[in-house]
């Protein structure tokens, strides 16, 4: 009910209580002139319940507007109570909500009934809720990003990477890394592709042949004799590499990889290769390179997860939706997870509220404390005022009939 709503009952009410008040003056003032007039027996009853009724009428009248105002305007003492006792009636209320509600017999039928684990389970079993959490989600993890100081961030990568370059062997870190590309046969493609090239550089430049030859030939050997061995030689070259391009089991090439195991077993265990390595780290990775490494990695890591997060479907936001379905499926089957949950929840709640409860008796305190008197009236009588106005009408009916009882014990006494 609103406020304009409650405004109008009480008016009502009020009219009413008032209402009939004026009437037993007004049967009073008739029956006082009737038996000046021409009296009867019956009238002094009438007359006397209409002037009981009066008396009661107006001391209840004080009594319910002296709880909300002076009346009449009249400061009598112990009038317009609310206002005048507002601090008192704070306190009042919050010792009272904390020692007759906020107790542990009260609290715990209460808390028993939490089950936080079977809401969560009934909200999560709708699509449209987890598909609301999941936007959600994503706004709010978008924010953080956006909200993430950029320097900070770049300063926290670059800390960490030169933390982790520092504690990496990089004669090891080397040395796994072609162990492990040698057992997968990854020297056998560029093995064919400079055989490849080899053969194809000697095809395209055989006339270089041809003048190398004979800049080391004797003067005394003619020139169709130079070309003739250049020919033999460019095509003995080319035919030994097309040779090696097209046999992975080529000698040469198990020549190359028993060298380059013999590499990889000296950078890692022989000083001079780490010495050199370690040198070469330091040399490339100055404090310039590895910010501007920590500010490519953390920019490209931003735009990644941004545009993730803003596209209808993507890696993080399907990671997101799966794992609400996750949880949505653990509150659904596992009871042991729900019990513990609601265990937790009911202890928490119920250790909180006992611990705070008189800090909530302060609140209401302070805060009824803080209100206008005059506004805290006016809430009260708003709230309880029309019930109230029955104290006065009952006032009127009950005062009247004891008048006239009393008026007929007069009469049958005396």
């Amino acid at each position: 009910m609103t406020n304009k709503e409650k405004e109008q009952q009480l008016k009502k009410h009020k009219a009413l209580a008032t209402g009939l008040f004026l009437f037993m003056a007004i049967v009073f003032v008739v029956m006082t002139f009737l038996l000046k007039q021409s009296p009867q027996n019956w009238m002094n009853y009438v007359k006397a319940f209409s002037e009981a009724a009066m008396v009661g009428a107006l001391a209840d009248w004080f009594a319910v507007t002296a709880l909300f105002h002076y009346p009449m305007g009249l400061k009598i003492p112990h009038t317009n109570l609310i206002e005048n006792s507002k601090q008192k009636i704070g306190d009042n209320l919050g010792s009272f909500v904390v020692d007759n509600f906020l107790t542990a017999e009260n609290l715990r039928p209460y808390i028993i009934q939490l089950d936080v684990a079977k809401f969560v389970s009934e909200f999560l079993q709708k699509e449209k809720n987890k598909e609301t959490l999941a936007q959600q989600a994503a706004l709010y993890l978008q924010k953080i990003i956006l909200n993430l100081e950029d320097r900070f961030v770049i300063e926290m990568i670059e800390k960490k990477g030169v933390d982790l370059l520092q504690t990496v062997k990089t004669n090891e870190l080397i040395s796994s890394g072609l162990n492990y590309a040698i057992d997968k046969g990854m020297h056998q493609q560029l093995i064919t592709f400079l055989a490849a090239k080899i053969k194809q550089y000697i095809i395209d430049h055989e006339e270089v042949v041809k003048e190398k030859v004979k800049e080391e030939s004797s003067v005394l050997i003619p020139g169709f004799i130079d070309n003739i061995i250049a020919s033999k030689i460019s095509n003995g070259l080319v035919k030994y590499f097309g040779v090696i391009e097209e046999d992975l089991d080529h000698q040469i090439r198990q020549d190359v990889a028993t060298q380059l195991r013999i590499i990889v077993q000296d950078m890692k265990y022989k000083d001079s290769w780490r010495k050199d390595l370690d040198k070469l780290k330091d040399e490339l990775l100055t404090a310039n390179q590895m910010n501007k490494m920590a500010k490519d990695v953390w920019e490209n890591i931003k735009k990644s997860l941004l545009a993730g997060l803003a596209a209808d479907q993507s890696g993080i936001k399907n990671y997101i939706k799966n794992s609400i379905d996750d949880i949505a499926e653990t509150f659904n089957k596992d009871k042991e997870f729900n019990d513990k949950i609601n265990h937790w929840v009911r202890m928490n709640v119920y250790r909180m509220v006992l611990r705070n409860k008189n800090a909530l008796g302060t609140l209401i305190s302070t805060t009824v404390g803080k209100w206008q008197g005059r506004d805290l009236s006016e809430k009260l009588e708003l709230e309880v005022g029309k019930d109230l106005q029955f104290i006065r009408i009952n006032g009127t009916l009950v005062g009247g009939l004891v008048g006239l009882v009393i008026y007929i014990l007069s009469q049958l006494l005396f």
